[in-house]
């Protein structure tokens, strides 16, 4: 079955259709080898689309469908993972997953959303919203992780906190303020990466590190293109003037010192080969995590501190421009 494509790749679309059409008739040596002239060609075009992508398009590609998750980088990544439920204050939130595991021998914590796979799972993960009880329960494990000294590693995937009605009666807002409070002080390494959308308050709820990276093809904004397009022009058609102008793509925001590190997936997306988009996330964890593992316990405080309040500056220099 072909992979499903985005809108702008037709010509992709087109050569996989080939492809998937070639597989279908008897194997010969002459099919075999079209087959092989077509993976080729799809290579180069799908590397010479990939590289000038506007950033509209980039925001469809961290939201592919099939992009790999959090889920998926359990499997391939990290061993023996136990999951924690529960604030115990309220629920279990299915959106925001957190549970104690191994990398490469090492004990950690996971944090992350999941925004579900096909539609059953999509509807019993809140399609990757967050409620308070999911960070309340993030917290609640951050802090188990903190007592144990073990590092926290964070996925980032969501289109923001669950706006609803019971969402706000039960203070997300402040859920999510606390834990960016906490978070700067937890006296553990935490690495964050931002692997798919990375939307506004929902994202920086668990997003608070020492070293933040992000995927080539994730997105990370203070809110999604169409809700900017609507609220600036009353007009949410102009979302992919809404997509530039937010700056949400990771060159712009490892520019403005958002974020600290790109790490780099395979050509075409992530999507198109989440092994190797694993493997180039495992590469650059292993790094990071023995860097700030390095470090005490004083100066890594404080460079997370300092470096959460120098992104003022970086705002203040956007809206200057």
């Amino acid at each position: 079955m072909p992979l499903e494509t985005l809108e702008f790749e037709e010509p992709i679309a087109a050569l996989l259709k080939e492809i998937e059409a070639l597989t279908q008739l008897p194997r010969t040596d002459a099919r075999d080898r079209e087959i092989e002239a077509l993976g080729r060609r799809l290579v180069t075009v799908r590397g010479t689309l990939y590289k000038s992508l506007t950033p509209w398009q980039r925001v469809l590609v961290a939201r592919h469908p099939n992009r790999p998750g959090l889920e998926d980088f359990i499997q391939r990544l990290f061993t023996g993972f136990v999951e924690i439920h529960g604030d115990r204050r309220f629920a279990d939130d299915h959106a925001l997953m957190t549970g104690f595991a191994e990398f490469k021998g090492q004990p950690v914590l996971l944090v992350g959303h999941v925004k579900g796979g096909d539609t059953k799972e999509k509807i019993f993960r809140n399609f990757g919203y967050a409620r308070p009880e999911g960070y309340r329960k993030a917290l609640r494990a951050m802090r188990l992780a903190e007592k144990f000294r073990r590092p926290i590693i964070v996925f980032v995937d969501t289109p923001a906190a669950y706006p609803g009605i019971e969402s706000e009666e039960r203070g997300v807002a402040e859920a999510i303020a606390v834990n960016i409070r906490d978070m700067t002080v937890l006296d553990t390494p935490i690495i964050v990466i931002v692997s798919g959308e990375g939307g506004s308050g929902g994202a920086l709820g668990i997003a608070i590190g020492d070293r933040v990276l992000m995927q080539e093809f994730a997105i990370y904004s203070v809110i999604p293109p169409e809700g900017c397009a609507a609220l600036v022009w009353r007009d949410s058609s102009k979302k992919a003037e809404a997509a530039a102008a937010l700056k949400l793509t990771a060159p712009d925001l490892l520019e403005f010192g958002i974020i600290d590190e790109i790490v780099k997936e395979p050509i075409g997306g992530a999507h198109t080969d989440p092994a190797a988009a694993a493997q180039l996330v495992d590469d650059v964890l292993t790094r990071v995590l023995a860097e700030v593992g390095a470090m005490t316990s004083d100066a890594r405080l404080a460079k997370r501190y300092e470096k959460f309040r120098n992104m003022g500056r970086a705002g203040i220099e956007f809206l200057e421009e």
